[in-house]
């Protein structure tokens, strides 16, 4: 037995139901804040496999970060970071809610009940975060927070990168790492805007970076994000 294993302080990490992504498993941009967390907040997070829900996972320190076990399985590992990321002028509230009407998650969906981006969930269970195109390449999203945690924070900017990236076209993409900077959080009701644009891509690797903005178009949240398309062989 490894002495370093055995000498790391042991917690647990659980995911409940309501919180899921694809059905069955956890929505990457809760976990990855769920982990972050952690780390005090200020993390980038790898996903390795998809997180269970209602299943109490292990909490592994090692130095500086954490590693997320399902038994033997490794499901996130997470280190301290910082980042800087040129975050762009809010569109106005009113784009972004034309926007949002024309989310493609309403004709074609992989996972129509996800906590982010699902809409059937309704309105006070789900964020309902519905990215659509601006025109100019950017995709932009109107939100108003009910509940108000970092780790929502996380959510409400993980999925409009997956629109950024191209879903539906390129198919079902899936969140491989992500980091977060939150400087500040909404207010429960406030009206916000979700803005997303995609940074460039290597193979099958997809980068995004979304932002969240407050009433007054003031910036509370970035972040960056490596999605990963499917292989043409799936």
């Amino acid at each position: 037995m490894s002495l370093k294993r055995s000498l790391a302080a042991v917690e647990h990490l659980t995911i409940e139901a309501r919180f899921n992504g694809p059905d069955g498993s956890a929505n990457g941009g809760y976990t990855c804040g769920r982990v972050a967390e952690l780390l005090g907040g200020h993390a980038e997070v790898t996903l390795r496999s998809p997180p269970r829900l209602e299943k109490a996972l292990v909490v592994e320190r090692e130095r500086d970060g954490v590693r997320i076990l399902d038994g033997e399985s490794l499901v996130a590992e997470a280190l301290p970071v910082t980042f800087d990321l040129d975050v762009p002028v809010a569109p106005s509230l009113e784009q972004a809610e034309a926007a949002s009407a024309r989310y493609p998650g309403f004709e074609q969906h992989a996972f129509p009940h996800c906590f982010v981006c699902g809409p059937a969930r309704e309105p006070g269970d789900g964020l309902r975060i519905f990215a659509g195109p601006l025109g100019d390449g950017r995709f932009a999203a109107a939100w108003r927070p009910g509940e108000v945690r970092p780790e929502l924070v996380w959510a409400a900017l993980d999925c409009p990168g997956a629109i950024a990236v191209g879903f539906p076209d390129r198919g079902e993409t899936l969140l491989g790492r992500f980091a977060v900077d939150v400087a500040e959080l909404p207010e429960p009701g406030e009206h916000c805007v979700v803005l997303a644009w995609p940074l460039g891509e290597e193979g099958r690797k997809l980068y995004a970076a979304t932002a969240l903005y407050g009433e007054d178009a003031r910036p509370l949240a970035k972040a960056r994000a490596t999605w990963i398309a499917p292989s043409a062989a799936a």
